[in-house]
């Protein structure tokens, strides 16, 4: 729902309509695609982005290895050892993103 109102806020003071709604996701933010692909049209129903699409960017786990000093893509959740040297990896950089990066604006059309 913080998405869809996010959108219409800012459609609100553009006077724009909202094609799509661009967001970035990552496997430890908590949420599943799946489940918010599956509930964002419900919860656009009546509002201004009704007919909206919601366009996700999966964001891999990175993490920066104390020992390396090297950020590392990590293959799983379930493991968080440096692939180079097997080092507990406790510094994460990216995996926790739900952000909206960008919304694709349509003008209101104008009225003679």
């Amino acid at each position: 729902m913080s998405i869809v109102e996010l959108a219409e806020q800012e459609a609100e003071a553009r006077g724009a309509t909202i094609d799509a709604v661009y967001l970035q996701l990552g496997p430890l933010s908590g949420v599943v695609k799946e489940a918010l692909l599956g509930s964002y049209e419900m919860a656009c129903a009546g509002t201004v982005l009704e007919g909206s699409r919601l366009v996700i960017e999966d964001m891999p786990i990175v993490a920066r290895c104390t020992k390396c000093q090297a950020e590392q893509t990590l293959p799983s959740m379930q493991s968080f050892l440096c692939p180079e040297c097997g080092t507990p990896m406790t510094e994460l950089v990216h995996g926790k993103e739900l952000h909206v990066t960008a919304l694709e604006i349509r003008d209101a059309e104008v009225k003679a």
